[in-house]
């Protein structure tokens, strides 16, 4: 058995001549690369290295976005830079914090650990319901694709994601903003920053609140099912120099939410492409509640930087609604037959503490080095319930006559890990990257019906070597073999274990800079194999979320991205993400070899044109337009269900005071109203007698202003 798949990076494939093109495009590139100078392209420093670098000298697969891409894209969700990053997707279901990403072909599964490390002001987010998330007074965003385990950890199989929000400073300043759209949605946001200590304390406070009244419509109850009735965040954080050599950053947060939950419609014929609304009897809800605190200590010495974070969050979801999807109307039959209507609920609680102490070389020597430990101890309780409808109305969850199915557990997970990186530079041109991680994960549950208990330890070395060829400064080459973790862990009592998962990387990367840094162009060709791949189904009979694995996977691709400043004021960008996935070995469903993988899109295409332009006296003009092609998706490993390909299109026109002081944009995302289900459960792996699907938003306009200090 070989341990990657074959060198010939596509099979037949209808994108080839686009893949061709674009690997032209970076080979012609290579002939007559040129150093960027001033008055070009914005030059974007990130931190994907654990080392703060131009994004250009990163010999990985990175897509970033500054504040200023930020604002200008008008990104203000998880789900917005996701849509602007190829070869990656982010689906929205079931209830308010769910989300599964996909990147590269690596899926998120529910109730268990992302396939993609999450990263925010440096502390990892432990849990999968934190992805879904407000982006609000945003430094800059980070998206490494491939696996990143050596620096990031378990769970970093299919990549990883830094988010820094904007850091205090002595300036006194500070912002408000207001947001109107479509469905009477709501959103004000405001923040202030400023010296308590002038040089010594500073002080930053942001949040954002939202309403809507919600544009999805259950035509059965004559409601709109998408309503929030509160989505509310706030942040705090204090940065303090305590001397030259220390420096301390705390970070406080909390988030608070109640809407919709459960509102999937039932799909009797047809498939993902016949597009209903729901019908259920149930109005569901989800309730949450998200605290967060952490502590960076940043120490520099004459050897490098010491760095601890110490970091706890405390996490609730509760959801209650429908369980078979439908209404007496619909399914005079009831639930299965039985003569009766369900619900269903849960109760989530997670608490975690993590630590990482981290030791960092200067960066301004010929051998670099980062070394380091961490540990993240998890608390986990999860209830889940099924019950008989006869009122209409959440409360019978609580209602021991009404129970149909109780399963409760308690987990503890302690995951502890060393790891360490060394850089050695060869000359000026060429970089040998070495690193290495173990991580360990001891996990245990107990069923609190039974008091049986379960245990098991996963283990992994997640080794990654990197060999950089710096032609000059705005040009590199790269190769990287790495390795990701994602660590097994139990279904709910009574269910079987699923196995952890491992993922082996091969990668070739190109990027460079062009006609006096006015054009960037940046490459990267994979080939990878997953062994035990997870993925995600229900039992409805036994109200349960099961998790499973596929025996292998191979996943061969493409990621390219450019940006083009074509005229004063004019830029344009692109990307086109190809990922071709397929089961190789599935023991559990023979049938499904050749197939690919469940939730993925064999290629995405994006487009972007932003222009800005001086009108009036002191006033600017801005606009943008961006289109969004995702390829055909695959729901399940069977390949059966299948949603078309569809195209999404965005404007958004904007005024602005030239000094920044205020602005006012009108948006609009997914213009043509196109309708698609953005999660789809075919009647074979959701347990009922038909399919589910759950509606994508559709189309939104809104009117934006914000004023600053």
């Amino acid at each position: 058995m070989r341990p990657f798949p074959s060198p010939s990076p596509f099979a037949p494939h209808p994108l080839r001549s686009i893949t061709l093109a674009c690997l032209g495009a970076l080979a012609g590139a290579a002939a007559q690369a040129q150093s960027s100078s001033d008055g070009g392209l914005e030059t974007i420093v990130v931190t994907a290295q654990k080392r703060l670098e131009r994004l250009q000298d990163v010999p990985a697969s990175v897509k970033a976005f500054s504040s200023s891409q930020i604002e200008a894209a008008g990104i203000t969700s998880t789900q917005d830079f996701v849509n602007l990053t190829p070869n990656m997707s982010f689906d929205q279901s079931f209830t308010y914090g769910n989300s599964f990403v996909v990147l590269r072909g690596v899926t998120q599964i529910n109730n268990a650990d992302s396939p993609v490390a999450v990263v925010v002001d440096g502390v990892p987010q432990g849990n999968q319901k934190q992805l879904r998330m407000n982006l609000f007074d945003i430094e800059r965003i980070e998206v490494l694709k491939g696996p990143q385990g050596a620096l990031y950890g378990r769970n970093a199989i299919g990549g990883a994601i830094n988010i820094e929000t904007r850091k205090p400073g002595n300036a006194l300043e500070g912002f408000a903003g207001f947001g109107f759209g479509e469905g009477s949605t709501r959103e004000l946001s405001a923040g202030v920053s400023g010296a308590l200590i002038d040089d010594k304390l500073m002080l930053r406070v942001a949040g954002l609140s939202k309403r809507s009244d919600g544009l999805i419509t259950n035509t059965y109850l004559g409601r709109k099912v998408d309503a929030v009735d509160r989505d509310d965040n706030l942040r705090l954080r204090l940065s303090a120099v305590v001397t030259d050599a220390v420096q301390l950053d705390l970070r406080a947060s909390r988030s608070d939410v109640q809407a919709g939950a459960t509102y999937d419609s039932v799909v009797l014929s047809g498939g993902p492409a016949n597009l209903q609304l729901p019908r259920t009897s149930l109005f569901g809800r989800t309730t949450g509640r998200t605290d967060d605190a952490s502590a960076k200590l940043d120490v520099d010495t004459s050897f490098g930087r010491i760095t601890s974070i110490t970091a706890w969050t405390d996490l609730v979801e509760r959801y209650r609604g429908d369980l078979d999807f439908s209404n007496p109307v619909d399914l005079p039959g009831g639930f299965l037959g039985f003569g009766f209507q369900a619900g269903q609920g849960q109760n989530l609680a997670a608490r975690m503490l993590s630590q990482e102490l981290r030791f960092t070389s200067p960066d301004n020597r010929p051998t670099r080095w980062i070394a380091g430990a961490y540990y993240l101890g998890t608390k986990r309780d999860l209830e889940t319930r099924a019950f008989v409808d006869t009122d209409g109305t959440l409360e019978q969850f609580d209602d021991p006559a009404k129970r149909l199915v109780t399963l409760a557990e308690h987990n503890d997970n302690r995951a502890s890990a060393l790891f360490g990186q060394v850089d050695v530079d060869f000359g000026t041109q060429w970089t040998l990257s070495t690193a290495l991680r173990l991580d360990r994960d001891q996990r245990e549950q107990t069923d609190l019906a039974s008091g049986a208990q379960r245990s098991a330890t996963f283990s992994k070395w997640q080794p990654k070597g990197t060999l950089t060829w710096k032609l000059d400064r705005d040009t590199l080459a790269y190769g990287t073999a790495s390795t990701g973790f994602r660590s097994g862990g139990f279904n709910a009592p009574g269910i079987a274990d699923f196995k952890s998962e491992t993922l082996s990387n091969l990668e070739l990367g190109y990027k460079t800079v062009l006609r006096d840094g006015t054009l960037l162009l940046n490459g990267a060709l994979f080939a990878a194999r997953s062994t035990n791949f997870q993925y995600f189904l229900v039992d409805a009979v036994r109200s349960a979320q099961i998790i499973t694995n596929i025996d292998r996977v191979d996943m061969k691709g493409l990621d390219f991205d450019w940006r083009w400043l074509a005229a004063k004021g004019l830029e344009v960008d692109g990307g086109l993400g190809v990922t071709d996935s397929t089961i190789k070995r599935n023991s559990a469903e023979p049938d499904t070899v050749g197939n690919h993988t469940p939730k993925s899109v064999p290629y995405k295409v994006n487009l972007g044109l932003q222009y800005g332009t001086p009108v009036g006296t002191g006033l600017l003009a801005t606009a943008r337009a961006d289109w969004e092609h995702r390829d055909q998706k695959y729901w399940h490993a069977d390949n059966v269900a299948v949603s078309p390909a569809l195209d999404l299109f965005g404007l958004r026109f904007g005024l602005k005071d030239a000094k920044d002081r205020w602005s006012v944009s009108l948006v609009g995302r997914n213009l043509t109203n196109k309708a698609y289900y953005a999660d789809y459960n075919a009647s074979k792996y959701s347990g009922l007698p038909y399919d589910l699907g759950w509606r994508a938003t559709p189309r939104t306009v809104s009117l934006e202003a914000k004023v600053r200090l």
